[in-house]
């Protein structure tokens, strides 16, 4: 009799199956949205560095090339979704510092941005911690024939 009682399973592979389906569907779907998240800040930060370094290196004057590497930012943050002022720019330029666009200067384009995980509550201040740092770095060369037109 408790033999027969023990091996009756009727019913419960439907409970069971919803059980642990639930235990792994969850963190399994949070996971394929943290990696979406971070990879679409990677794929912005990437793109806007080397659109940034690429438009600076052909301005005609340091102004004018700093104005449309913030316009390049601000557009391939945007297009992912991502502010500009939540990013850290810094461009800097090689052999001489005080001056990018000469002959075979080398300029760098360097931005970071923490991404924010997804559904993380503001309850504690835990949405300033669940972030993770996204950076990227492009270097371009500016011409050999550049003459500052």
């Amino acid at each position: 009799m408790r033999r027969a009682k023990l091996l009756n399973e009727e019913g419960s592979s439907s409970l069971e199956f919803i059980t642990a389906g639930l235990l792994l569907l969850v963190p399994l779907v949070y996971l394929v949205l943290v990696l979406s998240a971070v990879q679409g800040a990677a794929l912005a930060v990437e793109g806007a560095a080397r659109q940034a370094a690429r438009v600076f290196v052909q301005a005609p004057t340091e102004a004018e090339g700093l104005a449309r590497a913030e316009r390049a930012i601000d557009f391939g943050l945007d297009t992912y979704g991502l502010r500009q002022s939540d990013a850290t720019v810094a461009i800097t330029c090689a052999p001489n510092a005080a001056s990018c666009l000469q002959r075979s200067a080398i300029v760098t384009v360097a931005i970071t941005i923490q991404v924010d995980l997804p559904m993380v509550p503001a309850v504690l201040g835990l949405n300033n911690i669940a972030r993770v740092p996204v950076d990227a770095s492009a270097t371009q060369q500016v011409s050999r024939f550049w003459n500052g037109r």
